[in-house]
């Protein structure tokens, strides 16, 4: 499993759009257009801790990247400190 926070929305060989983490042989997440996979990516990553988003066109080249900031965690840790 990668350790990467990163994701790339690539062009899926079935139709519509995979969010996948660098390297991996899997897809992290699966939609049928670009702009949704590209939300999911943002969701994934920013759960995370925040990474980069990288967008590839359907010819398979990079034509965006987006740094997406930490996640709010639903459940945070809380402060045990007195």
């Amino acid at each position: 499993m990668s350790k990467s926070n990163n994701r790339h929305v690539v062009p899926s060989p079935k139709g519509g759009w995979d969010v996948k983490a660098p390297g991996a042989s899997r897809a992290s997440a699966h939609r049928g257009t670009q702009a949704a996979a590209e939300q999911r990516a943002k969701e994934i990553v920013g759960n995370l801790g925040g990474g980069e988003v990288r967008i590839h066109g359907r010819d398979g080249r990079i034509r965006d990247s987006d740094t997406v900031a930490p996640g709010n965690d639903p459940n945070p840790p809380r402060d045990t400190r007195h």
